[in-house]
């Protein structure tokens, strides 16, 4: 039996709903339990179901009080803390429609969603977030106040759009004593074909699209996810990325409620790392990058280890890799090799699991882009269980999952319960469940193109292999043709070449060309160290990127990757950029994936460079700082073959 099978959960009516349930679990664990802890000034302050209910409560009057009616949306944007989900879910409790914004999102994209969500209310952290809103408020007729929380720097606001999350709570405190059943009373006339939140899909190619979804979708992608792997209410649960991501929601609100586990806020984003240690999570789900950097710390510590520390390393790490390779093959472990492995972990992979906050994990999830092989049995070889999530905004987040013991780090594994996916003549994944999105907000030919007879079109191209697991090769607009006409996918080359601890990120070109060729930013940190145990000078990131000495270690890393691709799709040249590539100067999106149409544009004088016969390309452009400042680039850029 899975232990999935054993999961039963809760009924999940049309009557359901995302605050319902809250209802349910505040009432159920009201002071006996910790519903959430944050971190503030070194100590761990939790807060109780009870607290969490009086808390929402307050908030969700007080919205009222100042206008908030049903189907209103409200624009968030912060930081992952306690009173950003208090926000949330009191939205939710009115009726209201919750409309997440990356805390980094520049000026000219808060503009765009909160005009185009039509938001009535925004609330914010602090100074930054109400500076936001100050200079946005005549471009969004419809946002009539926003809500701050943090006080710093604020005493000199009097704008009157502006009101404290405090003033808010005083007045929903004086509402509910008028009115001591209102609160209840609208948690109970939600549904759950309602529309909770309104996601803005980072948007690869155009503007973002709002995709709605509601309490169903939400909530039966939660419960089919635990239908795989079951969570409880005694879990720790780390929440630190941003609640504008599918991803955060679908761990801390689908599935937070569902199982009651205690979700914990980190104390600053800078500190988040430090603090899953000190938490040790049960379960864990991050993009790509945050596992890619893990193991860029670990690599990092290795090179400057002493010898004996290096060596058991290297022993543990091989027998680590040699029990993982069988379990991934799923051949049996000798018992020698179970030995070895024990002793491996009291050793060296003990350590290093709660190094990385990994010492008390049982279910570590990964989505939201493309990992490579590499890294997944890095993981495996630690001894932890990490899983690849397939999904999209558009089906709640997940459709896609790997099963304990049947885990092919080539695939995405299976799709869970009452899902359906399949491949188009064309190659397309589409997918069918009860967590397909109701459509993108104003926009119905997008939505006409994506959802076609309930099933919702991905625009990736993949296969579902002989044992049943989805393989996802990549955006079907971003497949290369290679010169000998064979298909491939840019993503592998790049998730490869970004397991070296120099390399933080890689472009892939060779669509219809002659051969193909990358552009690497490398990782300034890791590069520097390096540069500087062998007395290399620089002052720069674009002085250190041009270093003959610099090109010659990127060209090894490159030269070690080749060796296991095919020679038409090995990289022959490359080049380093001058900078890493950034959200705010639209070359990655805020879940940083390679916006290629764009860069490829921007660019286009590297990639005339990578096909000429010169040595250098002279680059002329300008850089976008957070604060908005543009800054104007000139410099000269070097070409490097690589030797085949």
């Amino acid at each position: 039996m899975s232990p999935g099978d054993s999961f039963k959960g809760i009924e999940i009516t049309k009557d359901l709903t995302i605050p319902k349930l809250f209802l349910q679990s505040a009432k159920k664990y009201w002071d006996k339990k910790v519903a959430m802890r944050e971190k503030e000034f070194g100590i761990w302050i939790p807060f109780t179901w009870k607290q969490y209910y009086e808390n929402v409560r307050r908030i969700a009057l007080g919205m009222v009080a100042v206008g908030l009616e049903k189907g209103d949306k409200v624009a968030m944007i912060g930081d992952n803390r306690p009173e950003a989900l208090w926000a949330e879910m009191a939205t939710m409790c009115v009726g209201g429609v919750g409309v997440w914004l990356f805390q980094d999102s520049l000026i000219d994209e808060v503009s765009y969603i909160i005009d185009h969500s039509d938001a009535k209310l925004m609330v914010g952290e602090g100074q930054e977030e109400v500076d936001k809103c100050l200079r946005i408020k005549d471009k969004c007729p419809k946002l009539k106040r926003m809500i701050w929380d943090d006080p710093k720097g604020m005493r000199d606001y009097d704008d009157p759009i502006l009101i404290s999350l405090k003033e808010v709570m005083k007045i929903g405190e004086e509402l509910e004593k008028k009115e001591p059943s209102l609160f209840e009373d609208m948690i109970m006339q939600g549904k759950g074909e309602d529309v909770c939140l309104l996601f803005y899909t980072s948007g690869t190619t155009a503007l973002p699209k709002g995709a709605l979804l509601t309490h169903y979708n939400m909530l039966t992608m939660g419960q089919n996810l635990m239908r795989v792997d079951p969570y409880l209410e005694t879990d720790d649960f780390v929440s630190y990325l941003p609640f504008a991501w599918i991803g955060e929601q679908m761990m801390s609100v689908s599935c937070g409620i569902q199982a009651g586990f205690t979700l914990n806020f980190p104390e600053e984003p800078e500190t988040a790392q430090e603090n899953i240690r000190e938490i040790g999570p049960h379960v864990m789900f991050a993009p790509p990058r945050i596992y890619e950097q893990m193991v860029r710390n670990v690599q990092v510590k290795y090179l400057d280890a002493s010898w004996s520390k290096r060596k058991a390393y290297e022993l543990a790490m091989k027998v680590g890799y040699q029990v993982a390779d069988l379990k991934f093959s799923k051949k049996p472990i000798p018992w020698y090799w179970k030995a070895l492995n024990y002793l491996a972990y009291l050793g060296v992979h003990k350590k290093l699991r709660d190094h990385l906050g990994l010492s008390r994990i049982r279910d570590t999830y990964t989505g939201g882009a493309a990992m490579g092989p590499d890294h997944f049995r890095f993981f495996h070889a630690l001894g932890v269980n990490l899983k690849q999530i397939y999904g999209q905004t558009e089906i709640a987040g997940i459709s896609v999952l790997h099963r304990d013991d049947d885990i092919k780090f080539d695939t995405v594994g299976k799709p869970i319960p009452e899902t359906e996916v399949k491949i188009t003549p064309e190659g397309e994944i589409i997918s069918k469940s009860p967590s397909v999105f109701q459509g993108y907000y104003k926009m119905s030919e997008e939505t006409a193109k994506t959802l076609r007879d309930e099933w919702l079109h991905s625009g990736d191209t993949g296969f579902i292999d002989s044992e049943g697991h989805l393989v996802v090769f990549d955006r079907t607009k971003d497949v290369m043709t290679l010169s000998d006409g064979s298909k491939f996918a840019p993503q592998y080359l790049e998730t490869r070449l970004k397991f070296s601890p120099y390399i933080r990120d890689v472009w892939a070109i060779g669509d219809n060309r002659p051969y193909v060729t990358s552009v690497i930013c490398i990782d300034y940190g890791v590069v520097g160290k390096w540069a500087e145990d062998r007395n290399i000078a620089y002052t720069s990131y674009p002085e250190l990127s041009q270093m003959p000495q610099v090109y010659e270690l990127i060209q090894k890393e490159i030269i070690k990757m080749n060796r296991d691709l095919p020679p038409v799709a090995r990289i022959k040249k490359f080049i380093n950029l001058y900078k890493e590539f950034d959200p705010d100067d639209d070359e990655l999106t805020r879940t940083r994936k390679l916006r290629r149409a764009f860069v490829e544009d921007r660019y286009k004088d590297i990639v005339k460079g990578l096909y000429s016969d010169t040595d250098k390309v002279h680059m002329d452009t300008t850089i976008t700082y957070e604060d908005g400042r543009v800054v104007r680039i000139k410099t000269d850029l070097r070409l490097m073959d690589v030797p085949q």
